[in-house]
């Protein structure tokens, strides 16, 4: 979480717990991360990197689904890269299988970015 938050301060993001419609948010305008508060630790840890991503890449609200939807890939993909590691994920695998819950437990992330991690493997195989 250090890591995370050190990130957030060289990037000049400011990070808020407060409720809202979803766990997290960034807003660009202010360069503020708002985190829903009482997450547990490996979703506060999950979703703060998330929106990094979001802060990291420029993304700005889009009305736009589908680049809606591109942009929340691209937070994802940032947070799951900056989160797992090869050997870590290679090393959960082999301990818990392709299970998802499993695999998010062991890594201490959510399963999005688990989904958002073997995505990257899969275009880095193809490609």
């Amino acid at each position: 979480m250090h890591m995370l938050l050190r990130l957030a301060e060289e990037h000049g993001v400011r990070i808020v717990e407060r409720p809202g419609a979803t766990r997290g948010g960034f807003d660009p305008a202010s360069r503020t991360i708002r985190l829903d508060p009482g997450m547990s630790a490996r979703t506060t840890r999950s979703v703060l990197a998330h929106e990094l991503g979001h802060a990291v890449l420029g993304h700005t609200l889009s009305a736009i689904p589908s680049v809606r939807r591109q942009q929340e890939r691209q937070a994802d993909e940032w947070a799951a890269r900056l989160l797992i590691t090869a050997d870590a994920y290679a090393q959960a695998e082999d301990a818990r299988g392709p299970h998802l819950a499993s695999l998010a437990f062991e890594l201490d992330v959510t399963i999005e970015l688990v989904l958002a991690y073997q995505r990257r493997l899969r275009h880095a195989l193809a490609g």
